[in-house]
């Protein structure tokens, strides 16, 4: 086996300067065009064998939409806070439909979906129980779109390429970027002054000659190319190969756990795996090519841009499903907020760290109040509710709610003040704000396995009890401190 070739050091940007770079993505301004999907995914639990044949009976707790393939894409670039253009064709069913109607709820997003009469809009739904995949069914039609609604998308493509700064083809193989749609819509492009990044299918590459970026996965390297990448000199010659055959200026072949390359021109940057742990790899590709186009839109060095994918591309692998790595969760990685400060944060990230916990078979507790002023009831509380699980979140009442609540002089401390104290605790993994209406959806949305409330409630008053019982779990009423009425605090208060 050969060595590895020489490569260019790895860019050296401080964490500050990094963190500045994820901020400018917000800027970004990209046109994605390719293969929609929707992404269903079914989560359940699995307590015994059907008696109809040996396989598992899935009890479905709960199922969710969201946009696939192309439509990962976007989702992905709305969560750096880009703008977004996306054109994309689906079939005249209930799934286009519903597909329709989530690109279109996305912030930032002008939607150019395309409705084909008899296409079936590509469905895939997942069934998950414990964390673990139990299968995948497909629903589609691999096919070319109809030759006059391919037409009616490059006009289209035309038309908005000037509003934006790069192009993205996301290319799953079923039938928008068939034929010679890549090679007019990179002619477009080009005709802009536009940059065009592909993220590809299969092995005929040919069909994105001219494109400025290609971000093919190993296998889909071996089969354009035919050559030997066993070896690190192997995969950087294949990649020089695939560049100089079709007139791309640049390869990012991702690797999997073995990170991702970058050939620029004549430079070699490797980029070492980022992802602490792999839960699902679905979509990671779908990251990696939002990120850098971002990148590139915004103005950042190639590398640069590069390097923010394949961090952001370790951080979706960690989540289950078709998932996103969001601003935040970057900054977060490059440890712009360090410490206890990073237990502080948002319902959605809360939320996603749960179900996270919950595949480790972790017992997730929760537990609100406004907790201003910490004292030795609230500390009592915290350590028993601690006990009862594996991980505790702990929700704090925002200003405005604990003012209306107990008005115009509370709370003593500010919001973040409250948070950062309980976040400073042993006891508490993660802190996240609620609203006066928001306590529901935030309970809804952790799913805990253990909801703690002060034993100064009634079971029936806690907020989240009469639907606990349908994810499995259950309430528990810690005991107050005994006898110390300056010391008896409940969650509450």
């Amino acid at each position: 086996m050969n060595g590895p070739a020489p490569e260019t050091p790895r860019p050296t940007m401080a964490s500050a300067d990094l963190s500045e770079a994820v901020r400018t993505l917000r800027r970004a301004s990209v046109l994605v065009v390719g293969d929609a999907m929707l992404d269903r995914t079914v989560y359940g639990t699995v307590t015994r064998i059907s008696p109809e044949a040996p396989v598992p009976v899935l009890t479905v707790d709960r199922e969710v939409a969201t946009p696939g393939g192309a439509g990962n894409v976007v989702r992905n670039l709305t969560a750096l806070g880009a703008s977004v253009a996306f054109l994309s064709v689906v079939g005249d069913d209930q799934a286009g439909s519903e597909l329709t109607g989530l690109i279109g709820g996305q912030p930032g997003v002008e939607p150019w979906l395309l409705v084909q009469g008899g296409r079936a809009t590509t469905t895939k739904t997942r069934f998950i129980a414990s964390g673990q995949h139990l299968m995948r069914a497909d629903h589609e039609v691999a096919r070319p779109i109809h030759p006059r609604l391919a037409d009616r998308m490059v006009r289209i493509a035309q038309d908005t390429i000037a509003a934006t700064k790069v192009m993205i083809l996301s290319d799953y193989g079923k039938g928008v970027l068939a034929g010679d749609v890549p090679q007019r819509l990179i002619a477009a492009a080009r005709a802009a002054g536009r940059r065009v990044v592909v993220d590809p299918h299969g092995g005929e590459h040919g069909i994105y000659a001219g494109a400025d970026l290609i971000t093919p996965n190993r296998a889909e390297l071996r089969a354009a190319t035919g050559m030997d990448i066993e070896s690190e000199a192997g995969l950087i010659a294949a990649a020089r190969a695939l560049m100089q055959r079709h007139g791309i200026a640049a390869v990012l072949v991702t690797r999997g756990r073995e990170g991702m390359t970058l050939l620029d021109g004549a430079e070699v940057h490797h980029f070492h795996a980022e992802a602490l742990e792999v839960a699902d790899v679905a979509g990671a590709g779908d990251t990696v090519a939002a990120l850098v186009a971002a990148g590139m839109a915004a103005g950042l060095p190639l590398p640069v841009a590069a390097r923010l994918s394949n961090m952001a591309a370790g951080l979706v692998v960690g989540k289950m499903g078709t998932a996103v790595a969001r601003d935040a969760d970057i900054l977060e990685s490059l440890g712009a907020e360090r410490g206890a400060l990073r237990k502080i944060v948002t319902r959605l990230r809360a939320a996603e760290q749960a179900e996270r916990w919950r595949r480790h078979g972790w017992r997730v507790g929760f537990a609100d109040g406004s907790f201003d002023l910490l004292s030795p009831g609230h500390l009592h509380l915290l350590e028993q509710a601690r006990r009862w699980c594996d991980r505790l979140v702990v929700g704090v009442r925002s200003d405005e709610a604990i003012r209306r609540l107990k008005g115009p002089t509370r709370p003593v401390q500010a919001e973040a003040v409250r948070a950062a104290a309980l976040a400073s605790l042993s006891a508490v993994d993660l802190v996240t704000s609620f609203e006066d209406d928001g306590l529901l959806p935030l309970v809804e949305a952790i799913r805990p396995d253990v909801l703690i409330k002060g034993a100064d409630h009634r079971l029936e008053d806690v907020v989240g009890a009469t639907l606990a019982p349908e994810w499995g779990g259950i309430i528990r009423l810690a005991a107050l401190l005994p006898e110390d009425g300056a010391a008896v605090a409940s969650l509450q208060d």
